[in-house]
Order: structure tokens, then C-alpha cells, then sequence
């Protein structure tokens, strides 16, 4: 029978990435997702596997570009400054429609900012933070278990789209230890062949990976074939999570996180006799509007609570429109909000 183990979130995230059968990580030191690196660098090496720490994040995501092109699952991670500087090699990777697995510990910001965890991160992720007309599918994990569990399925996204995957966590998530049950690791060898992939072309036509062209109406072919793919992932990967919603008058809408404190602020709200919900967002990209569209007709209130200036209060705003109210807390800088200062938010807001 499996054990389950107390880890670190990064250290899930790792294991949980060398199980799904990820072969190659190039990534560069940064706080605080360095123990996800230093997991990888002890247990990679000794699996056979490739673990390069790279001369700088746009070396390590370039190194990511040649991999995926090569057909092996391949993942870098860093913390939000670091994920900048991989931003124009995670736009030619969703360009040239290369699976990979990126990870962004979160940090508060804007600039150096500090290693305090913050969701401030969510724009750059979720609204295509590189240039062109691209998305990544961006999960976001509020437990340790989920975190692991996230990474497996964001190889099997990565694989089945033929697009860039980010798991959104933030330094409270990649710090805290909690048991997981490790998932069942995949043999690399078992895994779908990719026909696409450039591999060498001894007895076939070659395959040729390119994120442009430069005749505008094949580029313009490139982007609607894209778009497609977009709207196929919409329809089909929405993922949510709705907690005591069924009566509730006021819903707080977080991922997270924060969604993590949320679930105590309903069980608080609820001993008190406040009809409160919980919507978690679980992909915040593709943003789950339908379901909180239609909860919205219900519900008196919806309060987008965030470790941000509001970045995900945009998506709440749209699903929601006339619907209900829509107010919105927020920490900044790094500040985790409590418990009892959400609850508080949410009794200004109810009757």
C-alpha cells in the first residue's frame, strides 16, 4: 500500500514532475522555488535524466525550446522576475506549438520585490505575459497533494494541445509541508510518440519547427490554427471547484492560495449564520466565466478576495457583469490576508 509523505510543495512539484516522466529541467536559481531546483538536481542525474542549471533564465527556457522540439517532456520553473526574463522563449514556444511545463513560485513585486507569496503574477500568466496572440493553460493549485497533482496532468495538457503549461503557485504554497500520496510514475518510453517531432529525418521527410513565417497570409494561417486550439481547450478544460454554494447569498470568489483560506472564512461565516460560498477558480486560464456566470444569477454578492491589486477581480467582473455586486480585498507586497480580516470584508457586504 502507498505511504503517504510529508514534503515541501516545491519538492511535490518536482517529484510529481520526474513521475509524469519529465526528462529534461533547465532552470536557474531563484527564491523561493529554489528547493523544486535542488530537488531535481539530487534526483535527475541519478535516473538518467538531463537536469542542467542554466547560465540565466533565457538560456534555460531556450534550452526548453530545443528539448520539447527534440519530443521529450521537458519543464523549467522560477519565481516571478525569472519568469519575465523566460516570458519571449514562452511566446516562440506557444508560437511553434512545443509542449512544456513552466512553474512560477510567485513572489510579491512589481520589480525585485520580495519572497513573501503573492498571486500579482496572474496578468503576466494568464493574459499572455510574452508577445503575440497566445495563451498558456495556467493551473493553480491550493494544496501541497493538489500542487503534485497538477503538475501530472499539466504534461498530459502540454502533450495533448501541443502548448506551454504554467502551474501559478506562490511561496507560502512552494514553502509549506503537508503529506502528499505520490502519484504512480509514467515510463518516459510508455508515453505517445510525437510525429511532429525533429528527431532526424534518416528515412522520412524532415520535420521543421518554426514559430513565424514571414509571408503574412501563412502567418496569419499559423495564428488561426492557434485560435483554434484555444477555443477547443475552452470548451474542454475548465476547471473549478465550488464550496457550500448551493444557499449561499454571498460568494467569495479566490484561487489559490488564498482559496485555501477561504474555506475556512465559509466554515467561520456559516458557525455565525452568514450564507457564505466559495468559487475556486482551478484553471485561470481557460477562466471558468460559465459557471460563475451562472452561480452569479443566484447570489447576492460576489467578493473577489486576492493577494494582488485586483488582477483576477478583471475575470469576476466580466463573468458576472450586471448579475451581482462585485466588490474586492486585496494584500499587497507580499501580505497574506487572515482569516478574520476576509470575514470581516464579508460582513460589510452582507444584507
Amino acid at each position: 500500500m502507498a505511504k503517504r509523505v510529508l514534503m515541501r510543495g516545491n519538492e511535490v512539484i518536482a517529484e510529481a514532475a520526474i513521475r509524469a516522466g519529465c526528462q529534461c529541467y533547465f532552470a536557474y536559481p531563484i527564491t523561493p522555488q529554489a528547493e523544486l531546483l535542488e530537488h531535481m538536481a539530487r534526483n535527475m542525474p541519478r535516473l538518467g535524466r538531463t537536469f542542467v542549471q542554466a547560465e540565466s533564465e533565457v538560456a534555460a527556457i531556450s534550452m526548453v525550446h530545443g528539448a520539447s522540439a527534440a519530443g521529450v517532456r521537458t519543464m523549467t520553473s522560477s519565481s516571478s522576475p525569472g519568469i519575465s526574463l523566460k516570458m519571449e522563449g514562452i511566446s516562440y514556444l506557444a508560437g511553434s506549438s512545443l509542449p512544456a511545463v513552466i512553474v512560477n513560485v510567485v513572489r510579491g513585486g512589481p520589480g525585485l520585490g520580495n519572497i513573501a507569496p503573492a498571486q500579482c503574477d496572474y496578468f503576466q500568466a494568464t493574459k499572455g505575459g510574452g508577445h503575440g496572440d497566445y495563451h498558456m493553460i495556467v493551473l493553480a493549485p491550493s494544496t501541497v497533494p493538489e500542487a503534485g497533482e497538477l503538475t501530472m496532468l499539466a504534461f498530459e495538457l502540454a502533450d495533448r494541445y501541443r502548448t506551454p503549461v504554467m502551474i501559478l503557485a506562490d511561496g507560502m504554497l512552494g514553502q509549506m509541508m503537508e503529506p502528499v500520496l505520490l502519484p504512480d510514475p509514467v515510463d518516459p518510453a510508455a508515453l505517445p510518440a510525437k510525429p511532429w517531432a525533429a528527431t532526424g529525418a534518416k528515412g522520412r521527410e524532415p520535420n521543421i519547427i518554426l514559430s513565424f513565417d514571414l509571408d503574412p497570409e501563412g502567418l496569419r494561417r499559423m495564428n488561426l490554427e492557434l485560435q483554434a486550439r484555444y477555443r477547443t481547450i475552452r470548451e474542454k478544460e475548465v476547471r473549478h471547484e465550488e464550496t457550500e454554494t448551493e444557499d449561499a447569498e454571498i460568494v467569495i470568489a479566490a484561487h489559490g492560495t488564498v482559496a485555501r483560506i477561504a474555506k475556512s472564512v465559509v466554515r467561520m461565516a456559516r458557525a455565525e449564520g452568514i450564507r457564505l460560498g466559495l468559487f475556486r477558480p482551478i484553471t485561470v486560464w481557460p477562466f471558468p466565466y460559465e459557471p460563475l456566470r451562472a452561480l452569479s444569477s443566484r447570489v447576492e454578492t460576489v467578493l473577489t478576495v486576492e493577494m494582488s491589486a485586483g488582477q483576477m477581480w478583471e475575470d469576476v467582473r466580466l463573468a458576472v457583469a450586471e448579475r451581482a455586486k462585485t466588490p474586492f480585498y486585496g494584500e499587497l507586497g507580499g501580505v497574506v490576508p487572515t482569516p478574520k480580516g476576509i470575514l470581516r470584508e464579508v460582513k460589510r457586504h452582507v444584507g
